[in-house]
C-alpha cells in the first residue's frame, strides 16, 4: 500500500543520529520548489511539504551555553559594539515581540555578531553531529534580537530555526509576533504556511482527523492566500493553495488558482496535471482529458501521457488509452509504472499477445515482480494455455505465498481446470490469511476477504456442497455493509440452485429486514415469490417500489422479467416499454435490447429475437450472454452452426466456468457431429450446473447418439428429477413430456437387450 509508506515519511525519526542526519540533509527551505504528484489530495500537499520543509523534526534538548569543542577558537564580538553581548541567562523573553520594547536602542553590530554566532553553531551542529549546539544557535538568535528587536530578518531566521528543529509552537509565536509590526512580511507568512501544512498532514495521517485538522486547513489557506497576494507570480504557492482549496471542496477556487498558474507557465507539467486531476475528481473526466490534450503532443511529458491514458480508460476509449500509455513508455522506457499501465490497458482491450509482451518485459527487468507473473498467468489462462498458466502462477505463489492476487488467480485457474477440491483449498487458505481474530478489517482487507469468500462459496456451490456454501456466504454477511448484501445474495443463489425455495425466500426476508432501504433485495424477494407460485404477492411488492422517478427504470425492468417468467407476454412488453422511456445510458439500452430478445425467443418469435440480439452485438460485440443466447438459439435450430460455434466459443473464453455456456458449446458440437468435443463440454456443464435439467437432457442425447443408451437413460432420469424440483417458471411447456418420451423409448430398448442377454449389459 502507498498510504503507510507515505505517512511514515512524514513522521519524526527517533534517536540522535537521525536528528543530525536530518540536519546534514536539510536545504534552504525558502528557496526550494514544490514537487507535485498525481497522488491522493492529502498526499499531494504532503509531497509539497517534503520539499518546502524538512519532513522530520530535530528536538535538541541540550543545555544552553557550554564550552566549545577542544581546539575551536571562540568568535569575537565586533570591535564597534558599544556594549558587551548579553548572556543567555540575562534574556527574559521566550518569543520576540518587537512592539514590547520600542525604546530599546538598536545595536546592529551586536545583532550581526550574535547572528554570525548562531550560524556558526548551526553549521557545527551539522558538521560535528552535535544536536545540543542547536540550542546554542537559538540562544544566539535571541541575543541578536535583544540587540535589534525590530529586525524582520532575525525574527524570520529564529522562526525558521524553531520550525526546522521541531519547535512549531515557538516558530508560530515568533512569526505571529513579527506580523504584528510587519503584516506583509513574506517569509513570516511562508513560515506559518509551512507550519499549518505540517499540522494538516499530521492530522490527515491520524486515525480519525479531528477539528484541529479542519482548523489547520483554514489557517493554511489564509496564509497561502496572503502569500500569493504578496507574490502573485509564484506558481508553486498557487499550486499549494489550489490543492488546499481542493481539500476544502472549493473546486471553483482551486480551478482559479490552477488556471492562474497555467497562465503564468502554460506548459508546466505540475499545473496541467493538477488541473486535470481537479476535473477528474469532480467527475468531469472528459474535461480532464481536454486539459492535457490542449498541450501539443511533442510538448507533453511522460506523466502527462500517463494521466491522459488513465482518463481515456475511464472514458472507455481503450485505443486512445493504449496510444497515450505507449507514448509515455516510448519517452521513458525504464519506468515500470508506465509499462504496467500500458500492459493493463492492452489486457483490458483483449490484446493478449501485446499485453503478454509488456508483462514479460516487466518480469524480466524485475524477477521479484509477482504482479507481472500473475498477469502473465492470467493471459495464458485466457489463451487456453492452462499448463503454462499453472507453471507461471506457481512461480508467483512461491515468491509470495501470501499474495492475494497470486492466490486468487491460482484458485480461479484450478476452478477452470475442474480441480474443485484444490481450488477450494486455495481459497480456504486465502480466507484464513485474510482473517483477523478481532474481526476488525481495513477497507482493503475487507474487500479482499469478500472476494475470497465469494469465490470459495461459488466453488462449494459448483460441488453442490450446499451447507458449506451457505456457511461461507454467512461469513460475508458478518462483514457487514455491501459485503453482507453480497452474502445474502450468495445464500439466496445457493438455495435456489438446490431447489430449496422456501429457504431462499427466508433468506430474502432476513436480508430485507436487515437492509430495509435496499430496493434490489426487495426485487429479489419479489422474484423469488413469483417463482414459488406467489405471483400476485411478488408483483405487488415490486410495483409498490415505484415512485414516479428515474429510479423506476430498474423496477420496470424487473417487472418485465417476472412477467416473462410468468409467460404474461403483453405485461412484460408493457413493462419494458416503461423502462425504455427512462433509459439513457448505453449499457442500459444494451440490457433492455437483450431482454426484448429473450421475450421474443420465449414466444418462439425467432427472427425478432435474432434482430434484437444482433442490435446488442452491434453496440457490444463482446456481450457474453448475448453471444451465448444467440449462438445456442441457432444451434438448437441447426442453422448457421459455424457462426454459432464462433459466438459460443467467444462467450466460453470470457467465462470458462459458466455451466450454461459450456452446455451451449457442447450442444453446437453435438449438432455438428463432433461427438468427442460435444461430450467433453457437456460433461463439464453437468459438473458445474447439475441442477439444470436441460444439461442432463443434452448429455443423455449424446450418449444415445453414440450407442450408450443405459447412460442416456440415467441422464434423462436425472433431468426429470430436476424438472420435478424446479419452479414452474423454469419449465417450458412440453419439456418434461419430451424427456419422458425419450426415457420411455430407451427403456423399451433396454428391456429388449436385457431379455436377450439375460443380464444388464455394462456400458
Amino acid at each position: 500500500m502507498l498510504l503507510p509508506a507515505a505517512t511514515d515519511a512524514l513522521q519524526p525519526p527517533k534517536g540522535e543520529l537521525f536528528r543530525i542526519e536530518w540536519l546534514k540533509r536539510r536545504g534552504n527551505s525558502r528557496m526550494m520548489k514544490i514537487q507535485n504528484r498525481l497522488l491522493p489530495i492529502w498526499l499531494t500537499y504532503a509531497a509539497a511539504m517534503l520539499v518546502l520543509l524538512p519532513a522530520v523534526s530535530v528536538c535538541a534538548q541540550g543545555e544552553p551555553g557550554g564550552a566549545l569543542p577542544e581546539g575551536a577558537a571562540p568568535a569575537k564580538a565586533p570591535k564597534t559594539s558599544p556594549v558587551a553581548p548579553l548572556q543567555p541567562s540575562e534574556i527574559r523573553i521566550t518569543s520576540v515581540n518587537p512592539a514590547a520594547a520600542p525604546s530599546q536602542p538598536v545595536d546592529r553590530a551586536a545583532a550581526y555578531y550574535h547572528m554570525a554566532m548562531a550560524a556558526m553553531y548551526e553549521d557545527r551542529a551539522v558538521t560535528e553531529g552535535r544536536a545540543d549546539l542547536v540550542n546554542k544557535a537559538v540562544d544566539e538568535y535571541k541575543l541578536a534580537l535583544a540587540a535589534d528587536s525590530t529586525s524582520p530578518h532575525l525574527n524570520d531566521g529564529l522562526a525558521d530555526l524553531y520550525f526546522r528543529t521541531g519547535r512549531f509552537h515557538d516558530a508560530e509565536t515568533t512569526a505571529r509576533e513579527l506580523l504584528k509590526t510587519s503584516p506583509d512580511d513574506l517569509e513570516a507568512h511562508k513560515q506559518l504556511g509551512r507550519i499549518y501544512l505540517r499540522l494538516l498532514s499530521e492530522g490527515q495521517n491520524a486515525t480519525s482527523p479531528s477539528a484541529l485538522t479542519e482548523s489547520a486547513l483554514t489557517m493554511a489557506i489564509a496564509e497561502f492566500e496572503k502569500i500569493v497576494a504578496l507574490q502573485p507570480n509564484s506558481i508553486e504557492d498557487r499550486m499549494v493553495l489550489g490543492q488546499l482549496y481542493t481539500v476544502k471542496h472549493e473546486a471553483k477556487k482551486a480551478e482559479e488558482q490552477f488556471k492562474t498558474a497555467q497562465a503564468i507557465e502554460p506548459d508546466s507539467e505540475d499545473v496541467v496535471l493538477n488541473l486535470a486531476r481537479l476535473y477528474a475528481e469532480s467527475g468531469d473526466v472528459a474535461h480532464a482529458a481536454k486539459v492535457i490534450e490542449a498541450i501539443p503532443v511533442n510538448d507533453r511529458s511522460p506523466k502527462m501521457e500517463s494521466a491522459l491514458g488513465a482518463a481515456y480508460e475511464q472514458l472507455k476509449q481503450p485505443k486512445d488509452a493504449i496510444a497515450a500509455f505507449q507514448r509515455a513508455a516510448d519517452m521513458d522506457p525504464d519506468d515500470a509504472a508506465t509499462l504496467d499501465a500500458l500492459a493493463q490497458a492492452l489486457l483490458n482491450n483483449d490484446q493478449l499477445d501485446d499485453a503478454l509482451k509488456q508483462y514479460r518485459l516487466l518480469a524480466d527487468s524485475d524477477p521479484e515482480n509477482v504482479e507481472a507473473l500473475v498477469h502473465i498467468s492470467e493471459i495464458q489462462r485466457r489463451q487456453g494455455k492452462y499448463a503454462d498458466a499453472l507453471t507461471t502462477i506457481h512461480k508467483a505463489t512461491q515468491k509470495d505465498p501470501k499474495s492475494p492476487e497470486a492466490g486468487f488467480n491460482e484458485g480461479v485457474l484450478l476452478d477452470v481446470l475442474g480441480r474443485y477440491d484444490e481450488a477450494a483449498k486455495v481459497f480456504e487458505n486465502m480466507v484464513d490469511l485474510s482473517s483477523h481474530a478481532n474481526g476488525a478489517y481495513t477497507n482493503e482487507e475487507k474487500t479482499n476477504r469478500s472476494i475470497f469468500l465469494e469465490r470459495l462459496g461459488g466453488v462449494y456451490q459448483e460441488q453442490s456442497k450446499t451447507d458449506l456454501a451457505i456457511a461461507t456466504f454467512q461469513k460475508l454477511v458478518e462483514l457487514g455493509g455491501d459485503s453482507a448484501v453480497s452474502g445474502y445474495k450468495g445464500q439466496i443463489g445457493v438455495y435456489t440452485d438446490a431447489k430449496q425455495f422456501d429457504k431462499a425466500i427466508a433468506v430474502c426476508h432476513k436480508a430485507v429486514d436487515a437492509n430495509p432501504k435496499d430496493r434490489d433485495l426487495k426485487l429479489i424477494l419479489a422474484s423469488e415469490l413469483v417463482d414459488l407460485g406467489k405471483a400476485d404477492e411478488g408483483l405487488t411488492l415490486a410495483k409498490g417500489l415505484l415512485n414516479n422517478t428515474a429510479d423506476d427504470r430498474t423496477i420496470w425492468v424487473s417487472l418485465g422479467q417476472m412477467n416473462v417468467r410468468l409467460r404474461r407476454w403483453k405485461d412484460a412488453e408493457d413493462a419494458f416499454d416503461k423502462a425504455s422511456g427512462l433509459t439513457t445510458k448505453k449499457e442500459d439500452r444494451i440490457n433492455l435490447l437483450f431482454l426484448r430478445g429473450e421475450l421474443a425467443e420465449r414466444q418462439k418469435h425467432f427472427e425478432s429475437a435474432e434482430q434484437f440480439f444482433r442490435q446488442v452485438l452491434e453496440l457490444d460485440p463482446d456481450s457474453g450472454m448475448t453471444l451465448n443466447y444467440l449462438g445456442y438459439m441457432m444451434a438448437d435450430k441447426g442453422v448457421r452452426l459455424q457462426e454459432a460455434l464462433q459466438m459460443i466459443r467467444k462467450a466460453v473464453q470470457q467465462e470458462p466456468t459458466n455451466g450454461a455456456y459450456l452446455d451451449s458449446l457442447g450442444w453446437v458440437y453435438f449438432k455438428m457431429g463432433q461427438n468427442e468435443l460435444a461430450e467433453d463440454n457437456l460433461r463439464q456443464a453437468v459438473e458445474r450446473d447439475g441442477s439444470d435439467p436441460t444439461v442432463h437432457e443434452h448429455l443423455g442425447d449424446l450418449y444415445e447418439k453414440t450407442g450408450r443408451i443405459r447412460l442416456a437413460a440415467a441422464q434423462w432420469e436425472l433431468s426429470l428429477a430436476e424438472y420435478a424440483k424446479s419452479s414452474p417458471a423454469d419449465v417450458e411447456p412440453g419439456d418434461v413430456a419430451k424427456v419422458q418420451k425419450k426415457l420411455d423409448n430407451v427403456r423399451v430398448k433396454l428391456a429388449k437387450q436385457d431379455s436377450i442377454a439375460g443380464t444388464p449389459r455394462q456400458e
